[in-house]
């Protein structure tokens, strides 16, 4: 007696739906404890063999793109809104802000959101436009003497590193911590605030992707 294969319909279907149950594993793991995840532990939750895992995503890059997809595109928007403010403090606290109260919530989400900026994962056009745009939306609050002209694109690390650090009992609480934080650090940044007599030490060579990436597996 011999067996039939499957449809050809089946398997595609059965393998969209395994590649959905990756990448929705994938994104509550990394959510839940950082990107420090290995990909055995999302094949496993996912009730998949770890070869099922590699055909759909060769690299554990390509998986944390994938799961991150939505917050990129959120990141965008974030950056879009902010550019189109009139107040350019606003628009700077706004993205600081935001991306703060995400990361407070999602352990993954700071290595997601460094994934946006050079050398950290090959770039596409929304990282090179959310790359120009924060450094665009430095330099606007910095001309109109609003942001302390000592800030440097290597602080959003150090805001992330101390952000990414709240530990709280529920997601409400972390976001508290981290508004609060927050503000107390967009306080120190205020151009208005800065005394020329006590200058702040040089900034720390920073490269956040280095602490919160991983090597792939």
């Amino acid at each position: 007696m011999t067996t039939e294969a499957p449809p050809a319909a089946t398997l595609r279907t059965d393998a969209r739906h395994n590649r959905d149950r990756i990448v929705e594993t994938a994104r509550r793991l990394f959510a839940a404890k950082g990107l420090d995840v290995t990909l055995a532990e999302v094949a496993r939750r996912s009730g998949v063999g770890i070869a099922t895992l590699y055909r759909r995503f060769p690299t554990k890059e390509a998986l944390i793109i994938e799961a991150f997809t939505e917050q990129f595109a959120e990141c965008a928007s974030v950056v879009h809104r902010a550019l189109d403010k009139p107040d350019p403090w606003q628009a700077f606290c706004s993205v600081v802000e935001t991306v703060c109260a995400m990361q407070a919530v999602d352990k993954g989400f700071a290595a997601a959101f460094v994934s946006t900026f050079p050398d950290a994962i090959p770039l596409d056009d929304e990282r090179l436009y959310l790359d120009s745009g924060f450094d665009e939306l430095v330099q606007r609050a910095k001309d109109a003497g609003k942001l302390r002209p000592d800030f440097d694109r290597n602080d959003l690390a150090l805001l992330l590193m101390a952000n990414g650090g709240i530990t709280a009992e529920s997601p409400e609480a972390a976001v508290a911590a981290s508004r609060r934080l927050v503000a107390f650090l967009l306080h120190s940044f205020r151009a208005d605030l800065v005394d020329p007599e006590v200058p702040l030490p040089p900034p720390a060579p920073l490269d956040l992707r280095h602490l919160v990436c991983p090597p792939p597996d």
